[in-house]
């Protein structure tokens, strides 16, 4: 019997299945390490608790750094044929002064632009090439509801269909209302966000709009993604301040709106009642310890970041890869490596935390200034309108010098992971 094969007990109704690693949660984090152990010949069972990846208004962006991985995993003719939208520059009007802003065509060729492809064929995408390799195990509509414990170690979780899945190795990135963080008994540390996001649709405009990523005035600030048959709009507005808007009544959002992008005004009526709004609390934290004995928690499960500069898929990618690289040579197929066991295991699960604390530290720290900046009102009060001589002369020296390095921090992330020789000991990479 193969290590993911079922079988039934003889004194229970339930299934059990065992497998090397079973991954909670089909999101980036847990689809592409899934990927990466299989391709290694690790046996992986990835469970999803939805029916299928598709989930409007998720992430949508592909950076630089997410390519660079396709690319090395052979996977980029099939991303091509995936319609997407590549932005090689991304402006930011301010009190109606057009910005450019990000300009990603510094960065080293091939991968100078982030795309934007809805994340459920993103997911599709990287699920078909793990599903071709014998050791991917996908469970779609079956959630991880506990984990299973021996003697201070985990060793498995069990499912709402009933079914328990035994381990070596939990991973949690069932994103960050985690519920295996939380059956692991692990609490993230919150960093205060004074921000929330609602998110909507409109029609593009028929008069052509630029693309752009952000506009802010005195009357608030508002993402515009384009996709290929609208814009997925986000408008930033106070925590806790869902309840006044509502009240307020869908007349005044649509009002608002128009405001914020004045471009949309001929479109905002398109938002055809308040259901079409749908709330994201904005939640930035950090688990203090990622693993226990047994798990590991990565992406959204270990640390939830802001929609700011569209990060959160990059950084849930970046921890997979950091993730398969210390975890393959301990798990690879028994015969390939000998003298390993849970400490050796435990221990890579450290070093994945240790590789990923500080750039997911540096990143919430530049999200959580941004979100201060933006309800200080900031961004309304750094443009006069129209700015005068000395803000166009700052603006003309400034901006060239600090491109580059904003293309590289939204492109790159802090410490970019990149795929290593399967082949590579473990001691190399912890």
């Amino acid at each position: 019997m193969s290590t993911s094969e079922s079988a039934t007990t003889s004194d229970s109704a339930s299934m059990s299945t065992r497998t090397d690693v079973c991954i909670a949660g089909g999101g980036p984090a847990g689809v592409f390490l899934g990927l990466l152990l299989a391709r290694a010949g690790v046996d992986v069972v990835v469970c999803e608790k939805h029916d299928d990846f598709f989930r409007d208004f998720r992430g949508d962006t592909v950076h630089p750094s997410t390519l660079n991985l396709l690319d090395a995993l052979g996977l980029r003719a099939r991303f091509e044929a995936v319609p997407h939208a590549p932005l090689p520059q991304l402006d930011v009007v301010l009190n109606g002064i057009r910005i450019h802003a990000v300009d990603f065509t510094t960065l080293p060729p091939p991968n100078r632009f982030v795309t934007l492809m809805p994340q459920w064929d993103l997911l599709d995408l990287l699920a078909d090439a793990a599903a071709q390799h014998p050791s991917f195990h996908l469970r779609m509509g079956d959630e991880v509801t506990d984990v299973i414990e021996r003697d201070g170690r985990i060793a498995g979780v069990t499912t709402a269909s009933g079914e328990s899945i035994e381990s070596r190795l939990v991973v949690a990135a069932d994103g960050r209302s985690s519920t295996v963080r939380r059956a692991l008994g692990l609490a993230p540390r919150d960093i205060p966000v004074d921000t929330d996001v609602l998110w909507f649709r409109v029609p593009r405009p028929e008069q052509p709009l630029p693309d752009t990523l952000a506009w802010a005035n005195a009357a608030g600030v508002c993402i515009t993604i384009p996709r290929p048959e609208y814009l997925q709009c986000a408008l930033l507005v106070p925590k806790g301040s869902l309840e006044g808007i509502r009240a307020d009544g869908l007349e005044a959002f649509r009002d608002r709106v128009a405001r914020v992008v004045p471009r949309l005004a001929d479109v905002v009526g398109d938002i055809a009642s308040l259901d079409d709004i749908k709330h994201l609390d904005v939640q930035i934290d950090r688990l203090e310890k990622w693993w226990r004995p047994g798990a590991l928690c990565i992406g959204d499960a270990a640390h939830a970041m802001s929609p700011m500069f569209g990060v959160g898929i990059n950084y849930a990618v970046q921890d997979a890869v950091a993730a398969a690289h210390v975890l393959i040579p301990v798990l690879r197929p028994r015969g390939s490596v000998k003298g390993v066991g849970d400490d050796a295991l435990d221990e890579a699960c450290a070093a994945v935390q240790r590789r990923r604390t500080w750039p997911t530290a540096a990143m919430q720290a530049i999200q959580r200034r941004a979100h201060g900046l933006i309800s200080a009102g900031v961004p309304s009060r750094i443009i006069d309108n129209p700015p005068t001589r000395r803000q166009r002369t700052v603006m003309r020296l400034v901006l060239p010098a600090i491109r580059p390095l904003v293309a590289r921090m939204v492109g790159y992330g802090f410490r970019p992971e990149r795929l290593l020789p399967l082949n590579r000991p473990a001691a190399e990479v912890m």
